[in-house]
């Protein structure tokens, strides 16, 4: 590869080996650029879509920032061989300069060392780094690229070489070369004539060349601009250099050769080691180099905020980022360990933090006032004209910190802490980083850094694992790395196997007195008692997230209260908090290692009995509220017994509950976590009777894989404790699953003891149930006269016991039958009566359901319209309640109608929707009816696919040995293979077969 030299100090000039290569057309000069300003830093897409359209970009502007990045990378390549330079890197692409050269980063480093050189006195060592630095310049920077990132970044570039070339021209004064000097800085004058520096530095040289007229005539001139232009008269420096040359001081002699003007002090250099190991955060990373960027101007000084938990990895990225960033800082970087959650020491206080600034400044002790806001007013007065970085790390609050902050904009201030100070706002321009757990790759890679990649190689799945296990958490990923780099004996397995005993989790990532389990005790001593309490009881849950009267629950307590609380534990980074949709409360969750060190400290500080009591209050109310959510879906409870009231403030309960459907999607995810910690608890009942009601959410949202888990673990919680009944309702909430599953056999096993169950146990109403449940298997089977007899059992038992809504279910059910034994009117007139009973009791799902049945009757009959009303008003329904199985049936029901009515584009528009329903949720059946309908259509059309469509549709029907469906398949392709190609099949023969 050879090496290239990217010029952006003057016109936008690159070469190779001496030779300019062409660049391409305008967009591709400026997105280069952009990238050159930021080189090995990531430049987001939209920084880059910005600095070529300001503003008013186009719907295609990112395809085209992708175009003009390969024509980039294709030009490199060609003319250097460099295939890596411009990577892609999220949020957007990195120049990697490697061996390359910038030179607006060699001016920039050059500058760095001169300034150094000239504070260590080394005045000849800094005049020549100067020159060297100035003869970068072959024009104005970035001539010609338009737009305001490249005009932001000239006009800093050509600011420091103003400063430069003032600065260059102090030295020479320093070296006695004050004649050589009057042209360079005479001209410099002109070009800058309100510049006071560079004013003073020309009458001294006049001055010492034995022009002392001529130095007072410049003054004059000066004061004349500075007075006529601005209204202002010149700066205190520039009229004590007037007096003085007036009095013919002899303070204005020329200084020694290298005498230093100021004390001998180095440029502050303290920024920590990068870590050894250090891996991914290319968004935090690019999020802190924009803040840095977009600190030249006018802009207030700029501040990063990274905040996290203990062991994220805070003062890991911030000391990682501030060295890379380093030389853009020439004038020092400082960094203080302020101590905020130390175990052993307290935090250090402003005053002493000012004192070891200051000293670091180069302000002998001696200058250092005894007041803290005397040393604060020092401490900006010092950085007031200097560029340097400031790392504040480990701060505690934002009285800590407020006397550190500089006045400064030239200035940055980057502070790690475990609070977000939020004190910061509206004072300052405060960019906050809340600092997550690394991502999955992220988290393995830095495993693998710190023990070495061979295991990891060889075992991705342990590897995964083991990252989780560690929650992703820097820290926890460095001892584990470390513990099996000690050990090269150990697999990762074994790791695993260990950390999997979540008894023993901390104890194996907390070595000696330090680990994760230390860092977390700094940040639960210092809670107020009653946060500590919530803490510990909220540690007794099994769940991955909660809402906020879940805190009232475990502490008996009112909502406000328990909001307060959570939200100190979020501020001391104990909780996260997770906003939930508009309009809906947020909902909180534990860190895996957090929520077992919040268990380990219940079981050290809480009695057993109060323990109890906290956990039977969130199971309690869990319980309440998906009853009565359960209530208000079904129109009844339906489980068994009399639910009970939720304990909670009944104004809260509304606002939970006004949509319950939502409710128990939000809940999802915890009511699985409390039912498989119920089934393993003291009180198992709460296990089968949350599974019970949350039955409809199950069932409407496709959550099968939640739906088997619970009801499983409650009938393994059942039988171990001989509850009969609870054991029933399981095994029928399990048949009622297989049903959905299409697993007929599977579910009569579960169905046939439940019934004999719910007879010893005088469960009518569970009883009927499952008769209706055992119906729908004899009626997939095709056995008419048994489904009709289960069906009629069901719905007489419900009707007497006044469960009206389960009742209507088995009427549309046994009007199905009637439909296919060709009993028409009957089946149309027990539909309507199940519709219309359902509609005045407000049963939603109901009367969905019944429409549904009585739009395929209808159909059946050759009402066509009057189907294709009553679908439609299926699928309103369903969309409102959030029914996609449902909506799902309505959308196959439209699209089978309109095929038969001829309506063939119609049709394809519906069926298509219906399948990739049918798609995401895996409902082999429904997919082959589905494929059948689509057939049909093509069949009509004459189109060649309608053959391929009824064989994936026989092979849906024999996955679920629906063999009556495989039938009409076959018939279906007889039918279409004995026509002639390309003929086409009518209506009336496809809808013979399907209804025969």
């Amino acid at each position: 590869m050879r090496r290239i030299v990217f010029g952006l100090l003057g016109t936008l000039d690159v070469r190779v080996d001496g030779e300019r290569i062409a660049l391409g057309g305008a967009r591709q000069r400026i997105v280069l650029t952009a990238l050159l300003l930021a080189p090995d830093r990531v430049v987001s897409v939209d920084g880059l879509i910005e600095a070529v359209w300001h503003g008013r970009a186009p719907t295609t502007a990112r395809n085209q920032i992708a175009i003009c990045v390969g024509a980039l990378r294709k030009i490199f390549k060609d003319a250097a061989g460099a295939d890596e330079l411009i990577v892609t890197s999220h949020p957007g692409y990195l120049l990697s300069t490697g061996g390359h050269r910038v030179d607006a980063r060699e001016f920039e480093d050059l500058a760095g060392r001169a300034r150094d050189a000239a504070r260590r006195g080394r005045a000849a060592e800094a005049g020549a780094l100067v020159e060297e630095a100035l003869g970068l310049w072959r024009g104005r920077a970035l001539d010609g690229i338009e737009g305001e990132p490249a005009e932001s970044a000239a006009a800093r570039l050509e600011e420091l070489r103003l400063d430069l070339r003032e600065e260059w021209a102090g030295l020479q004064l320093q070296l006695g070369r004050h004649r050589a000097l009057i042209g360079e800085l005479a001209a410099l004058v002109r070009e800058n004539p309100l510049r006071e520096q560079a004013r003073g530095f020309l009458m001294l040289a006049e001055y010492r060349s034995g022009h002392r007229a001529k130095a007072l005539e410049i003054f004059r001139e000066g004061r004349d601009i500075l007075v006529g232009q601005l209204g202002i008269e010149p700066g205190p420096a520039l009229r004590a250099l007037h007096d003085l040359v007036l009095q013919d001081s002899p303070d204005l002699a020329q200084p020694a050769v290298d005498a230093p003007t100021v004390p001998v002090t180095a440029v502050p250099s303290q920024l920590p080691a990068n870590a050894a190991a250090f891996t991914g955060r290319l968004d935090e990373l690019a999020r802190l180099d924009r803040m840095l960027d977009d600190s030249y101007g006018s802009r207030p000084l700029a501040v990063g905020v990274v905040a996290g938990v203990a062991g994220v990895g805070k003062t890991a990225l911030a000391v990682h980022w501030a060295n890379q960033v380093a030389a853009r800082f020439p004038d020092g970087r400082l960094f203080i360990d302020l101590r905020g959650y130390d175990e052993k020491d307290d935090p250090v206080s402003p005053g002493a933090a000012l004192d070891r600034l200051l000293r670091s400044l180069g302000v002998p002790g001696p200058q250092i006032p005894a007041d803290t806001a005397d040393r604060a007013a020092l401490y900006r007065s010092v950085l007031d004209t200097r560029r340097m970085l400031i790392l504040l790390d480990n701060a505690r609050s934002f009285e800590q910190v407020r006397s550190l902050l500089p006045g400064a904009g030239r200035c940055c201030v980057l502070i790690t802490s475990r609070d977000a100070i939020d004190d910061l706002t509206g004072d300052y321009d405060v960019l906050r980083l809340a600092l997550p757990t690394l991502a999955p790759g992220e988290a393995t890679a830095l495993l693998a850094q710190v023990a070495g990649p061979d295991r990891f190689t060889a075992d991705p799945a342990a590897a995964t694992r083991l990252s989780e296990l560690c929650d992703r958490l820097p820290l926890a990923l460095r001892i584990a790395g470390a513990r099996l780099a000690a050990r090269p004996h150990w697999s990762l397995r074994s790791l695993v196997g260990r950390l999997a005993d979540e008894r023993r989790r901390l104890d194996e990532l907390s070595p000696g007195q330090g680990g994760v389990r230390a860092g977390l005790w700094l940040s639960y001593r210092d809670l107020d008692p009653a946060a500590a309490r919530m803490y510990r009881r909220l540690g007794l849950l099994n769940v991955p997230d909660f809402a906020a009267w879940v805190g009232a629950s475990v502490l008996d307590t009112d909502l406000w209260a328990a909001e307060d609380l959570i939200e100190q534990l979020v501020d001391a980074q104990l909780l996260e908090a997770v906003p939930g949709p508009p309009g809906r409360p947020a909902r909180y969750r534990f860190q895996d290692l957090l929520r077992l060190y919040a268990w380990e400290l219940a079981l050290a500080e809480d009695g057993e009995a109060d323990r109890t009591k906290a956990l039977d209050r969130a199971f309690g109310d869990w319980l309440a509220l998906a009853e009565e959510a359960h209530r208000r879906v079904e129109g009844h409870g339906g489980l068994g017994r009399r639910p009970d009231r939720p304990a909670l403030p009944q104004a809260l309960v509304e606002e939970l509950l006004a949509d319950p459907m939502r409710w128990f999607e939000e809940e999802r995810s915890a009511m699985a976590g409390v039912i498989g910690q119920a089934a393993r608890s003291s009180q198992p009942a709460v296990s089968w009777l949350l599974t019970a009601a949350a039955t409809p959410l199950f069932e409407t949202r496709h959550c099968l894989e939640d739906w088997q888990s619970c009801a499983e673990q409650s009938l393994a919680a059942a039988r171990g404790a001989d509850d009969r009944a609870g054991e029933a309702m399981m095994l029928r909430s399990l048949g009622s699953l297989a049903i959905n599953q299409r697993r007929y056999e599977a579910a009569v096993e579960r169905l046939v003891p439940a019934l004999r169950l719910s007879g010893e146990t005088g469960d009518e109403s569970g009883a009927a149930r499952v008769r209706r449940l055992l119906g729908i298997c004899a009626h997939f089977e095709g056995d008419l006269d048994s489904a009709a007899e289960h069906y009629e059992a069901a719905m007489e038992a419900l009707l007497r016991i006044g469960e009206v809504r389960s009742a209507l279910h088995s009427m549309g059910l046994l009007a199905q039958i009637e439909s296919q034994r060709g009993n028409l009117p009957r089946a149309i007139e027990l539909t309507e009566r199940a519709v219309a009973r359902s509609r005045a009791g407000g049963f939603w799902r109901a009367e969905a359901q019944s429409l549904y049945w009585l739009a395929g009757t209808l159909l059946r009959d050759g009402r066509t319209h009057d189907a294709c009303r009553a679908g439609r008003q299926v699928i309103a329904l369903t969309r409102a309640g959030g029914d996609r199985v449902g909506e799902m049936y309505a959308l196959r029901l439209l699209g089978e109608a309109s095929w038969r009515q001829g309506e063939l584009t119609q049709a394809q528009d519906m069926l298509q929707q219906a399948l990739r329903i049918a798609g995401e949720l895996s409902d082999d059946l429904l997919r082959g009816r589905i494929e059948i309908d689509l057939g049909c259509t093509d069949a009509m059309a004459g189109r060649a696919g309608a053959v391929d469509r009824f064989e994936r549709a026989r092979q849906a029907f024999t996955s679920v040995a629906a063999r009556a469906w495989q039938e009409r398949a076959d018939r279906l392709i007889a039918l279409v293979e004995s026509a002639a190609p390309g003929a086409r099949v009518s209506a009336g023969q496809l809808a013979g077969l399907l209804d025969g």
